[in-house]
């Protein structure tokens, strides 16, 4: 199975509510950066191939224990997305294996109490049970799916060195900043770029400034991206273009001091 990454192409984020969580409005679009990721049914439960791993094991330890099973299955990752990058890694591969165990048990949850489920694990991974661009509100677990343009090709760069910083810090950081207030009106333009389907006209990933904005996002504008910003809490820069040569272009004058991807959206 492939475990595709995201990128956020809009993040606008409100002020920390009483749950301790911040309100929230984001974009989000897999691209064809993945990781590989196999399940087979075996007796206890074991993730091979990528030892940080917390989020799948515990998806499929509340998978079972919600469904009244022992968990009993093998996972292999195959990692090819950069961990703690602001990119869902970790939230892919939870999602996919939670979609694919789910479906292969006697009684599978429905698809309500699997999101939940999903929601419980992180808020990233309801995102990954189903295909389709969505927009994430709450704190990120209510999802709706978008008709999204996808004639662009995505450069993700991650600056050698950079400082990766848990998204908890970045949020800390973002309350310290003062972030949060205007929220509804940087929501109601974000609303209506998505209406018009303009892409462009997204509002810039509020965190961007918290996580530290790398050098890359200015790199990828002047390179010729119609959007370039932080992915999620970074510390990975991205840029859409309209030309996939114009993209490798950017690419080729990012590697010297950046891993690079260059990559197509996956619906």
């Amino acid at each position: 199975m492939k475990a595709y990454a995201k990128v956020n192409l809009a993040l606008v984020v409100g002020e920390r509510r009483l749950d301790g969580l911040h309100e929230v409005a984001t974009v989000l679009q897999r691209i064809d950066l993945a990781d590989d990721v196999e399940l087979e049914p075996v007796e206890g439960l074991s993730v091979e191939g990528f030892p940080e791993d917390t989020l799948v094991r515990v998806a499929l330890e509340r998978l079972a224990e919600e469904s009244g099973v022992e968990p009993a299955w093998r996972v292999r990752i195959t990692k090819r997305i950069p961990v703690a990058a602001g990119l869902g890694g970790g939230s892919a591969d939870a999602g996919v294996v939670l979609a694919a165990a789910n479906a292969a048990l006697g009684r599978p949850l429905s698809r309500e109490r699997l999101i939940e489920l999903a929601a419980s694990v992180g808020s990233d991974v309801p995102f990954f049970l189903e295909p389709a661009p969505k927009l994430g509100e709450g704190a990120g677990e209510r999802l709706t799916a978008l008709q999204l343009p996808q004639e662009f090709t995505v450069v993700v760069a991650v600056e050698r060195g950079a400082e990766k910083r848990s998204t908890a810090e970045v949020y800390r950081r973002f309350d310290e900043l003062g972030g949060g207030p205007g929220f509804a009106g940087r929501r109601g333009a974000l609303t209506d770029a998505l209406w018009r389907g303009d892409l462009a006209a997204l509002p810039p990933n509020d965190l961007a400034e918290a996580a530290g904005r790398p050098q890359a996002v200015a790199d990828l504008a002047a390179a010729g991206a119609f959007r370039a910003d932080v992915s999620g809490a970074g510390p990975a820069a991205y840029g859409l273009f309209r030309e996939r040569a114009e993209a490798e272009a950017a690419a080729a004058g990012l590697c010297a001091r950046a891993d690079v991807w260059v990559a197509k959206p996956v619906w």
